[in-house]
């Protein structure tokens, strides 16, 4: 295998036209120069240079080698400039993953701000169920992703820097006109006999609402399966029954529906949205700064939920009417 940095020297060598001169460029002595250019000789097996009185002259050998080494010179200093601005963020391709209703809530602010502090990147972005982003991750498909967990599912891999961006608290969906929000607070117990509208195909809200009320001590009566939050809250508004969702799930709320809160001690659990990234791999300059546009984006939306005044509140099961 022939050694390019003694092919650069002989580039040197030809366009100076004297070793002494490639060295001074090279930084380093004529000697040293020299003894480069004869273990390149050596390798190869044949003459390069013709030693002058003044200076040096190719060979054909030379020539033909020094054609090479200045293709090799322009695409290193090709690779340079590529590296330099994917350092600078003036171009290159972001490859994130996220999920539905991170897509619909946290991603186009963030995505907005990412756009416009660094228009010359593109962001591709891939949006799957927790284990399809996983896999993604794993595979380098994707360099960064968003995801969540519950309690009994967390995301504890040991290929991954995981990083908590906020929690999404769940939330009760009810009519506009619900005589539940005439009732004053209300506990998780009072809903036994409600009907309620679930996630269908195993979603992992479903999972949510069946082991919250069997902590509360009862079965759901599920009235409806939806396919996504919209159509669950039409059903909701149609009075179909009442519902449960991730708060992040319901930023793009119909009119025609409220949002309860639950308070301290009803059992419905929190999710948390994660931003991870394989630990193997380190994050390039552009997922490093989407990386601080979502932390910053999140505790916007982690304000905005803590000091939200659209809520009514459901109490604790311990709690009197």
């Amino acid at each position: 295998m022939l050694d390019v940095r003694r092919m650069l020297l002989l580039v040197e060598v030809s366009e100076r036209g004297s070793l002494t001169a490639a060295a001074e460029a090279a930084g380093i002595t004529p000697s040293a120069a020299s003894q480069q250019m004869s273990r390149l000789e050596a390798d190869l097996g044949q003459p390069l240079l013709h030693r002058l009185p003044r200076g040096v002259r190719l060979t054909d050998a030379g020539e033909a080698l020094v054609a090479r080494g200045r293709a090799i010179r322009r695409e290193l200093r090709g690779a340079d400039a590529d590296l330099e601005a994917l350092a600078r963020l003036d171009r290159g391709t972001l490859r994130l993953g996220s999920f539905p209703t991170a897509s619909a809530s946290l991603l186009p602010p963030a995505l907005t701000r990412f756009a416009r502090k660094h228009p010359s990147l593109h962001t591709k972005v891939h949006s799957g169920l927790l284990a399809q982003l996983l896999d993604r991750l794993d595979t380098g498909e994707i360099e960064l992703a968003m995801l969540w967990d519950y309690e009994w599912n967390r995301v504890d891999d040991p290929s991954l820097i995981v990083r908590h961006l906020l929690d999404d608290p769940t939330v009760l969906v009810v009519p506009a006109n619900s005589e539940l929000l005439e009732a004053g607070e209300i506990g998780l117990t009072d809903l036994a006999e409600q009907q309620w509208i679930i996630r269908a195909d195993n979603h992992p809200v479903a999972e949510v609402l069946r082991r919250s009320c069997r902590r509360a001590g009862f079965e759901p009566r599920i009235g409806y399966e939806s396919h996504d939050y919209q159509e669950a809250q039409a059903m909701v508004a149609a009075g179909l029954g009442i519902a449960i969702a991730p708060r992040l799930a319901m930023t793009n709320r119909r009119s025609d529906v409220r949002l309860l809160r639950f308070a301290t001690g009803v059992p419905a659990p929190i999710r948390r949205i994660l931003l991870a990234r394989p630990a193997n791999r380190n994050p390039t300059p552009a997922a490093a700064a989407m990386a601080e546009i979502l932390g910053a984006v999140a505790v916007k939306f982690a304000d905005q939920n803590l000091n939200s005044t659209q809520f009514g509140t459901v109490r604790t099961p311990h709690q009197g009417r």
